[in-house]
């Protein structure tokens, strides 16, 4: 068995994550490692399955690990055993909803088309709630090479992919202040105190929109900085301009226990903090320099006791980044392009278990791998 070791290192205040390789033999300073765990999830997966790009992970309250991927991305010889004639013995993909136990396990797996509701072009994003509902939703904002419609919902299923309802439908956009019809929604998060649903309605639309959990009635909505939102084309991101007044992708959306709400402005490399309400609270920015996919693709809040951690997925520099919840300041951070166990080809989404364990999830590795934190270990400031 092989492991990867990357461990961060608490020096006089100042901390940083490297290869263990690169510590030599100093073992003085306190220390935090994360180990990667190659034999997780237990492969190869049943029913000669193969899994395609990544678009949404999350863990749920029993350290289950919920995927949706995208099984029309999928190359030909990916999946041979499913053409006609059959290309070859491997493989088959995989329904687009995958349970996974802590063991790497498959416990379930469902999804895709049905009576009832419209499945997504560009699977994107999955929610679990309180109740253990799943929530889905899709990116596409465009219509698609067939006349297929834009992606323009969510959707909410129980455990066992039982549909519930539908939020929007597939189409375009009718703006971004209109409360009816989504875009591109990319993320949800539900509030159980408010049992109200959070989307970050970002790749055609450009704000975040609030739905009752139940019902789907419609809420309230915001773009950048509590402001109302807008359509006005930005242009292409230049470091250089001032911040925009508008997400250019709001990615991601994570609500905390006391209602604070994290939002990923993706293409802008910043963290934007509001109420439940939409009031802004504060901003935080992650190498500026960096050009689209950008540096915050994704966050997620270790919660378990007092914790003050986040984890932040920086799709184009290939690393999660450790930050200090309350203030955005980075302590760590780890990662490095390629497809063998350790590293990361654009990691779409990270999020901790209870125990402080880190998952990642892929878009183009096309894998989730778990980083188990050792020694019982904090990486915390």
């Amino acid at each position: 068995m092989v492991y990867l070791k990357v461990k961060v290192i608490l020096l006089a205040g100042l901390v940083c994550v490297t290869n263990a390789m690169a510590l030599g033999d100093a073992r003085t300073e306190e220390e935090s490692e994360y180990t990667v765990d190659p034999n997780w999830p237990v492969l190869p997966l049943p029913n000669n399955w193969v899994i395609g790009e990544i678009g949404g992970m999350e863990v749920d309250a029993r350290d289950h690990v919920w995927i949706v991927h995208r099984p029309g991305t999928l190359a030909p010889w990916e999946k041979g055993a499913a053409l006609d004639p059959p290309l070859s013995e491997c493989c088959l993909p995989a329904p687009p909803v995958i349970e996974f136990d802590p063991e790497g396990n498959v416990v379930r797996a469902w999804g895709g088309p049905g009576d009832g509701y419209d499945w997504p072009r560009v699977e994107h994003g999955i929610s679990i709630d309180h109740i253990g509902h799943v929530w889905i939703g899709g990116s596409s904002s465009r219509v698609g090479p067939g006349g297929e419609p834009p992606d323009g919902m969510v959707l909410k299923f129980t455990a066992d992919g039982e549909f519930l309802m539908q939020i929007g439908a597939a189409g375009p956009s009718k703006s971004s202040s209109d409360p009816s019809q989504l875009s591109g929604a990319a993320d949800m998060a539900v509030y159980p105190p408010t049992n109200e649903v959070f989307v970050a309605d970002g790749y055609g639309n450009h704000r975040v929109i609030v739905f009752d959990a139940d019902s789907g009635a419609f809420k309230r909505l915001w773009g950048a900085y509590g402001e109302p939102p807008t359509d006005i084309d930005l242009g292409p991101y230049n470091p250089a301009e001032p911040p925009a007044r508008q997400f250019r992708t709001a990615h991601c959306i994570t609500v905390a226990d006391d209602g604070t709400v994290f939002v990923c402005d993706r293409d802008n490399n910043r963290v934007q903090v509001f109420t439940a309400q939409g009031e802004f609270l504060r901003e935080h920015y992650y190498r500026t320099e960096t050009l689209p996919p950008g540096t915050v693709g994704h966050i997620s809040l270790w919660t378990a006791g007092n914790r003050n951690l986040m984890a932040i997925t920086d799709l184009g520099n290939f690393k999660i980044r450790l930050v200090r919840r309350e203030d955005g300041r980075e302590i760590g951070s780890f990662g490095h392009f390629g497809n063998f166990a350790g590293q990361l080809n654009r990691v779409h989404q990270a999020d901790f278990d209870s125990h402080g364990n880190i998952f990642t999830a892929e878009a183009t590795g096309k894998r989730v791998q778990r980083w188990v934190r050792a020694r019982g270990a904090e990486p915390d400031s």
